[in-house]
């Protein structure tokens, strides 16, 4: 129902941690960093619930004229869609991981979304720079050919802590039918198990959901001033959830092999 209609999950926003902050839904995650010289975003979601993002930036205090980046994680266009409706609001630059350029032009199978044209195109390693922060891109393949996770810095105060979102941990794209169905090849789960491994031993202070259950957005967001300290900060909580997604693969490889 959520993916008909995604504007049925909306979350009231919050600042989580300093100058990050949660503006999307349920269905389609949407973070705003403050580098105090514009605004990135990572992820505009579901052009269908993008009225609710921007309503959230405002109530936030967050002007969406002021996004300067906005970054894509990988193609899929429950994280996409949005796109170009933003940048013809903001004229914001486009961020886009270049591996997922056939999947974008449709070479490697049909896939129904919205198309809208990257200004930049990501590789593993790269930077993105804008204010006081710069945002590193890992390569993480195996949700998508070109998954990219992203590790920046937060700052809050004094504070700055280093946040980390792994770009695409669904294993629905892994599934044996899934990839015999596109001609893709089973070898997506070899590259997403060597993406964890690659990741994994980061120093992560504030683990970011590129979906809000992985990483409990919700129940987070609910507690934020409730109880001492902040529950976004979590310094060990990467490590489990780096965890948690070699168990899902170990289950899919036992249940589904290809």
């Amino acid at each position: 129902m959520l993916k008909k209609d995604p504007w049925q999950g909306y979350i009231k926003p919050a600042k989580m941690v300093g100058n990050l902050y949660f503006v999307g839904t349920k269905p389609a995650s949407t973070h705003i960093i403050d580098t105090g010289d514009g605004l990135i975003m990572i992820d505009p979601g579901y052009q269908e619930s993008l009225y609710l993002v921007l309503h959230n930036m405002w109530e936030l205090g967050l002007d969406p004229k002021n996004i300067r980046y906005i970054l894509l994680t990988h193609c899929h266009h429950d994280h996409t869609d949005a796109t170009q409706a933003l940048v013809a609001l903001t004229g914001a630059t486009v961020c886009f991981p270049k591996a997922d350029l056939p999947l974008l032009n449709g070479e490697i199978y049909h896939y129904d979304f919205r198309p809208f044209k990257p200004d930049v195109l990501l590789e593993d390693g790269d930077t993105v720079t804008l204010g006081n922060t710069q945002v590193r891109c890992v390569a993480t393949p195996g949700h998508t050919d070109g998954t990219m996770s992203y590790f920046f810095p937060v700052t809050d105060g004094e504070k700055t802590y280093r946040a980390a979102m792994h770009g695409g941990v669904g294993m629905n794209s892994m599934m044996s039918d899934f990839l015999k169905e596109r001609g893709l090849s089973a070898d997506c789960r070899r590259k997403f198990l060597e993406g964890l491994d690659k990741v994994e031993n980061q120093q992560v202070d504030i683990t970011v959901g590129n979906h809000v259950g992985q990483n409990d957005t919700v129940g987070k967001l609910s507690r934020l001033g409730k109880e001492e300290g902040n529950p976004f900060i979590d310094p060990t909580e990467w490590k489990r959830f780096i965890e948690k997604c070699r168990g899902n693969l170990e289950k899919l490889n036992r249940d589904d092999p290809c």
